[in-house]
């Protein structure tokens, strides 16, 4: 598992990107060390570490979106060899695309012909977001009911989550699901009634969260339960002794509006960087 960087280094756009990419790799490896067996058969799971990054393989993944490199550039330097490796791992696998990402100030000088050597396509733009903890508000508030979800509960999530994102295959839900109950990993809900309309899941590691996984019902957006699901968790992570809040949102096409960034702005979150993910094909 790659090694924390301290709080002290987030003066810099480097220092940033470095802390913000460590705490999803951090994230990545426990819910893929933590993967049900279910997960694992459902989904073809193979893991390891190259370069200091975490690579995950899912080789039966219908959807494309979890065989994925996350954390390049934060331990070593992202060379021809790394990516030379990583590519390798996915062949070995017989994995048949996979995402490799790499934050602005860690892309190497020659990114343009590494990623023209592997025909590395451009696929989703997301966003990183984060903030010291001191600096966010909490105060966002819904007539739905905001409550953190028990294991029973939290299996629930899983299958709304997979509902909600269109990716039904059994294997995700699994994998979501175990998710769920991994160490440093909280699930909350909002309830209409006694029915789950909104999800968010919150992972603590040391001094720094991140919130992830935040849906909604199509029947109940606009109500503010992403609002008051990041309030929770921020309040949650707080009471777990972070200082340091990050989240991640796809970033909005030109002219357009992504609530989920709006909702993470609101309550002080501040963009640090748009980072590219690149499509990988056998």
């Amino acid at each position: 598992m790659v090694a924390m960087t301290p709080l002290a280094s987030l003066t810099s756009p480097t220092g940033q990107a470095v802390f913000a990419e460590t705490v999803e790799a951090h994230a990545f490896d426990v819910r893929t060390t933590h993967a049900s067996d279910a997960a694992r058969d459902g989904l073809g799971l193979a893991a390891t570490r190259l370069g200091g990054a975490s690579v995950l393989s899912a080789r039966l993944d219908p959807s494309g979106q979890w065989s994925r490199v996350v954390g390049l550039g934060v331990t070593e330097p992202v060379t021809p060899a790394l990516v030379d490796e990583v590519i390798g791992f996915y062949r070995a696998q017989g994995t048949p695309t996979a995402l490799l990402a790499v934050a602005p100030p860690l892309l190497p000088e020659d990114w343009d012909e590494i990623r023209a050597a592997h025909g590395l396509e451009p696929a989703r733009m997301g966003l990183k977001l984060g903030a010291p903890i001191d600096d966010l508000r909490t105060d966002a508030r819904t007539d739905l009911r905001v409550t953190r979800l028990d294991e029973e509960e939290a299996a629930e999530a899983a299958y709304m989550v997979a509902r909600t994102i269109g990716m039904e295959h059994p294997g995700i839900v699994a994998f979501l699901a175990s998710g769920a109950r991994t160490p440093g990993t909280q699930v909350f809900g909002a309830w209409d009634g006694e029915r789950l309309v909104a999800t968010g899941s919150l992972f603590v590691h040391g001094a720094a969260a991140s919130l992830k996984t935040g849906v909604t019902a199509l029947t109940h957006r606009g109500r503010g339960a992403q609002s008051a699901l990041v309030a929770a968790r921020i309040e949650a992570a707080r009471a777990a002794g972070a200082q340091w809040v990050g989240a991640e949102s796809d970033q909005a096409a030109p002219g357009e509006h992504n609530p989920s960034t709006a909702n993470l702005e609101r309550a002080g979150l501040r963009v640090l960087y748009a980072r590219q993910d690149w499509r990988w094909r056998a």
